[in-house]
C-alpha cells in the first residue's frame, strides 16, 4: 500500500484534516490534525481514524497504522 493513498483515504474520511503519513509499504505512522477531534477522547479521535481506512485493516492490505491526533 502506498503511503499517499492511505493520506487519501484520511483525508477523505475527515475532510479538512492536516494528514502527514510515512510508512514502509505495510506499517505506518499517522499524525492527523483535525477540527472535528474538538471535544473527543483520544479513543475516539483513533476510532475516528481508524474508520477511514477500515476496509484496508480487514483486508490486511494495511497491516499496523500508528496514529497521533491533534486539534489545530
Amino acid at each position: 500500500m502506498e503511503i499517499e493513498r492511505v493520506k487519501a483515504l484520511i483525508e477523505a474520511g475527515l475532510p479538512g484534516a492536516e494528514v502527514e503519513v510515512t510508512g514502509d509499504g505495510r506499517h505506518f505512522e499517522a499524525v492527523v490534525v483535525s477540527d472535528a477531534f474538538e471535544g473527543k477522547s483520544l479513543i475516539q479521535r483513533h476510532r475516528m481514524v481508524l474508520a477511514t481506512v477500515n476496509s484496508e485493516i480487514e483486508s490486511d492490505e494495511l497491516h499496523a497504522l500508528s496514529i497521533k491526533t491533534a486539534v489545530p
